[in-house]
């Protein structure tokens, strides 16, 4: 399958605290094979939390990297809204799902 990945500017600024270019080439290879890879975020729309290993902090899936991203199915787009590690924020707040599911809102709108 082809898609196109989308960066929104909070992903594309953290994005080099936690992966090495190859390690975002597996992220990317990994939600190719599996658009709708981890858990919905209710309240948002539809965004998606999905677990990524951290290897610079040597630490699995289940204790490492979050990425929050929406698959846009028919536009054939995984839109990555924001990265962070799971010791720096294990849930996001309502007033958090609230702003992200407004983006989402945003972005479908082309706004």
């Amino acid at each position: 399958m082809e898609a196109v990945f989308i960066e929104l500017p909070p992903f594309e600024r953290y994005r080099q605290n936690y992966l090495t270019d190859e390690e975002f080439r597996a992220f990317q290879n990994m939600l190719l094979k599996d658009p709708v890879a981890g858990d919905v975020i209710q309240h948002t729309g539809g965004l998606r939390k999905v677990r990524f290993t951290d290897s610079r902090r040597k630490k699995g899936k289940r204790s490492g990297i979050r990425v929050i991203y929406y698959w846009w199915v028919s536009e054939l787009q995984f839109i990555l809204f924001t990265i962070y590690d799971k010791d720096e924020m294990s849930d996001l707040t309502k007033e958090q799902r609230e702003s992200l599911r407004q983006m989402l809102e945003m972005r479908k709108k082309g706004t």
